[in-house]
């Protein structure tokens, strides 16, 4: 581990026995780091679109993945659906996104960028490689394609365990959140694939 200013500026409470080290917990450290990756923080991005952070993202997976649905997207970057489905919404609203397929008569909703949307989608993609470059500087290709990989492996164990927890509740007789109920679905959906 680096030898970071943070873990050295914060002594553990004396006060209370047995207290959790944030900075060596795995999970807090990746939520802190998403924190600072927030896209709405960033100056540049901020320039590029007044968007939040939810929009963005899914903004990014219509361009990206389009034609695609809701649930697709949600499924995709593991927001919570009601949070999707706000943000496509407010994209539709702006004229940013259109809907690919006939919304009334089809019961899986598509939607993909629109001719004001598109613009905004490369240039979030553009300035997205050079942050990426930027984020990962200092990094080998091997340190690269390890922390894929530890990733890759941490979002299944996540997901297997939000779906477990959940499934738990259920089994118990308690009603799973929608957000919970979703979990369930991913996780078996990611174990047929």
């Amino acid at each position: 581990m680096t030898s970071n200013s943070r873990k050295t500026a914060f002594n553990l409470n004396s006060k209370v026995s047995g207290c959790l080290d944030l900075y060596n917990q795995v999970p807090y450290r990746i939520a802190t780091a998403s924190n600072l990756l927030a896209l709405d923080r960033d100056a540049n991005v901020k320039h590029i679109t007044h968007l939040d952070t939810r929009a963005i993202r899914v903004l990014l997976n219509i361009g990206s993945y389009g034609p695609i649905n809701a649930a697709d997207i949600a499924y995709q970057t593991r927001l919570d659906p009601y949070s999707v489905t706000r943000a496509i919404n407010g994209l539709l609203k702006e004229g940013l996104i259109q809907a690919a397929n006939d919304h009334s008569t089809s019961r899986s909703k598509f939607v993909e960028l629109s001719k004001a949307g598109i613009p905004i989608y490369q240039n979030i993609a553009n300035y997205m490689a050079k942050r990426c470059e930027d984020v990962l500087d200092g990094i080998s290709d091997e340190e690269q394609t390890l922390l894929m990989t530890v990733l890759e492996k941490i979002e299944l164990n996540t997901e297997r365990m939000l779906a477990q927890n959940a499934q738990t509740l259920k089994d118990n007789g308690g009603t799973p959140t929608r957000d919970q109920s979703e979990q369930i679905r991913w996780f078996k959906r990611t174990q047929k694939t």
